[in-house]
């Protein structure tokens, strides 16, 4: 080999990325640029790349990013058009990056980033897959959150044991190291669209790993709104089943699943209320109770969704929904009345008419209310 060739081969390994910090982020400008900057001092010398995954913030946090990295080679930007989600983003910024280890953080400075040079010495010490920040342990804690939120916390905790293949003391938490091969391994299994990518990492994995923890005080929020919501904890609980059930059970279906039973029960209730206690007809009271069950549909699938639709929005959300489900109504009401002319009994009948118009519904659903215009288009160029 040529004195040249090994100059090069020399500069290449000295340039060498060692670590990549993942910053997912969604209406963080407040926030970035100081993380950033923190980020970037406690680690020093250390050859990195900051990685912020913008779920298209509505506040132009990827602006600002986009900003900083015309200034910085070490900062880069994704910005996703038409997805979003936590796990989803810290899979995406992990996997393009060739670091060796890979960090994961908020990016509202709730984590403590000085333990991260920590993290790092105890992870190549001790030759470990990964490397948790948490609150639980030793010089770690909740900082000034509320009573009940600790205590929620500490409940998840203890529920996220059961499908973990390790004992960590905080298998919820977003502060976290791990090994680039480590985190390939468990990717193919990892579930996107969940809120807990550790928890999700850990229960994914196909072996034991060797884990390690640094305690660290969370920090209250500075700038900005807690992306802590109801769907972030359905979405948790979701994980929670897909992992006990080896992954087989859908989190999307088993979400349209829980709303059809609300449906159901409303439906029940109106049919047997027009139809047994009004003696209206049985067309007329599961005409009645098709539209009441929509309406509770809607209802509970928009207080579900990431992207809940509000104000204007959720008539017009709503009344689109009527629209797209009006046919699978039809198809269910029809063929309800169908079998009770057959001398089918009532509850029979119309459980039938519902096995119909679910199918139908679905689909609407899932593909035209809730989705927007940009992820439609995402959807059909991909297909």
């Amino acid at each position: 080999m040529s004195d040249f060739a090994v100059q090069l081969d020399l500069q290449h390994a000295s340039g060498t990325v060692e670590l990549a910090v993942i910053l997912p982020t969604y209406n963080e400008r407040a926030n970035i640029i100081e993380a950033i900057r923190r980020t970037q001092t406690v680690l020093g010398n250390l050859p990195h790349e900051i990685i912020v995954v913008d779920d298209d913030s509505p506040d132009g946090t990827a602006d600002v990013v986009r900003r900083l990295a015309r200034q910085d080679s070490r900062i880069r930007l994704i910005h996703r058009i038409g997805r979003r989600g936590l796990s989803s983003a810290v899979i995406e910024g992990m996997m393009a990056s060739t670091a060796p280890m890979l960090a994961v953080m908020d990016a509202d400075m709730q984590h403590d980033e000085t333990a991260l040079p920590r993290m790092i010495e105890k992870m190549q010490r001790e030759h470990l897959d990964l490397v948790i920040g948490t609150r639980n342990a030793h010089g770690g804690s909740m900082g000034n959150f509320a009573r009940i939120r600790v205590r929620i916390s500490q409940l998840s905790a203890q529920l996220s044991r059961s499908v973990c293949q390790c004992e960590v003391s905080d298998p919820m938490s977003g502060f976290f190291l791990v090994r680039d091969d480590f985190f390939r391994s468990a990717a193919p299994r990892l579930q996107t669209g969940g809120f807990k990518i550790l928890l999700d990492l850990l229960a994914s994995s196909d072996r034991k790993p060797r884990i390690g923890e640094i305690g660290y005080r969370f920090r209250t929020r500075m700038h900005g709104q807690s992306k802590l919501s109801f769907h972030v904890g359905v979405e948790y609980l979701f994980l929670i089943v897909n992992k006990l059930t080896g992954g087989h059970l859908c989190p999307r279906f088993t979400l349209f699943a829980l709303t059809g039973a609300s449906g159901l029960l409303v439906h029940f209730a109106v049919l047997a209320a027009m139809y047994l206690g009004l003696h209206a007809s049985f067309f007329d009271s599961q005409a009645a109770a098709a539209f009441a069950a929509m309406s509770t549909n809607f209802a509970v699938n928009n207080a579900l969704q990431q992207s809940r639709l509000r104000g204007r929005r959720a008539w017009t959300g709503y009344l689109r929904f009527l629209m797209l489900c009006g046919l699978g109504a039809i198809f269910s009401v029809s063929y309800a009345n169908r079998l009770h002319l057959t001398h089918t009994s009532w509850a029979l009948a119309a459980l039938a008419g519902i096995a119909i118009g679910s199918v139908w519904n679905y689909a609407m659903t899932q593909i035209f209310t809730w989705e927007t215009p940009s992820t439609r288009r995402a959807v059909s160029l991909s297909s």
